[in-house]
């Protein structure tokens, strides 16, 4: 495989190729150092965790980094992405990662021949923060199979839900949404439940950021989580071995309150912490196998 563009590009075979490697990584089984190769990573939103974790990631792999704001790039003279990534690719660099507003931004990429990771596709994909959740996931249950996941928020506008849902259902776990109705996406095969329900019976409850920035400004959120979001009362009505993810930066107070954050129950945290060994263990595999193969030893 070329490029990680989305998470429906991997097998599940491959998946869990990648999980084994992240928790080698983590119990530092593996010293595969890339000396002398360089990543460009060209973040054209705002990021703190995918973008901290990418570096960190090149970093404890051996591999440099170029420098990218696309304020202070030629951005700002009009070049496109597809000549950004073209002249990076000129002038050396081994893999790229990418994070933009447009949906299926790579589409115009066809003719780059170094691994394009995608860090994020406006409303799409984000197929390494799904990878880091399923490692999450299975470090807590062990498999997926019949594992009940409520992924809880703004459906329609989030690319973590789209892909979490489809890997989470190909991989045997039972998906379900809660959404108000208006943030719901009915393109997406998926049944959608009450927040109160959800609470009681999932394995997983995984909360979404509201993307205040993709609504409109006049939007009141001050209710969101009395009637939408975990509050106290319902995590006490939680399964007893069930536990919160949410892929983060949090709105304290309107997805979740702000006392359940770093709860017995969160994994929010420990996401973070696999951010960083899920994408160092992508980052091996292109840059010692120039695509994927199961042929790394640790």
């Amino acid at each position: 495989m070329k490029h990680l563009l989305s998470i429906q590009d991997l097998s599940t075979g491959e998946i869990q190729q990648l999980l084994d490697n992240a928790n080698n990584l983590l119990a530092n089984k593996a010293n595969m150092i890339d000396q002398g190769k360089t990543a460009a990573l060209l973040f054209y939103e705002p990021s703190t965790r995918t973008k901290m974790s990418f570096e960190m990631a090149c970093m404890k792999s051996g591999v440099n980094i170029l420098s990218f704001m696309p304020e202070t790039s030629s951005v700002t003279k009009g070049e496109t992405l597809y000549d950004t990534v073209k002249t990076v690719e000129a002038i050396g660099v081994d893999f790229v990662v990418i994070r933009h507003e447009q949906e299926h931004y790579y589409d115009e990429l066809t003719d780059i021949q170094i691994p394009i990771i995608n860090a994020g596709d406006g409303t799409g994909e984000h197929p390494t923060q799904s990878l880091l959740d399923l490692l999450t996931i299975k470090q807590e249950f062990g498999q997926f199979e019949g594992l009940n996941i409520a992924i809880c928020g703004d459906i329609l506008h989030s690319r973590v839900a789209r892909s979490n849902a489809n890997v989470l259902s190909r991989l045997g776990a039972n998906v379900q949404f809660v959404a108000k109705d208006e943030w719901r996406d009915e393109r997406l095969p998926y049944q959608y439940v009450e927040l109160d329900d959800a609470v009681e019976q999932a394995d997983v409850l995984m909360l979404l950021r509201v993307q205040k920035e993709r609504h409109n400004k006049s939007y009141e959120f001050d209710d969101y989580l009395s009637q939408y979001g975990l509050t106290v009362e319902r995590e006490r009505r939680m399964k007893p071995n069930s536990i919160i993810m949410h892929p983060a930066p949090i709105n304290r107070g309107t997805e979740i309150d702000s006392r359940l954050v770093e709860c017995d129950r969160s994994r929010i945290f420990k996401q973070m912490r696999n951010g960083v060994a899920i994408r160092q263990a992508i980052i091996q595999v292109y840059l010692n196998q120039g695509g994927y193969s199961y042929d790394i030893a640790y």
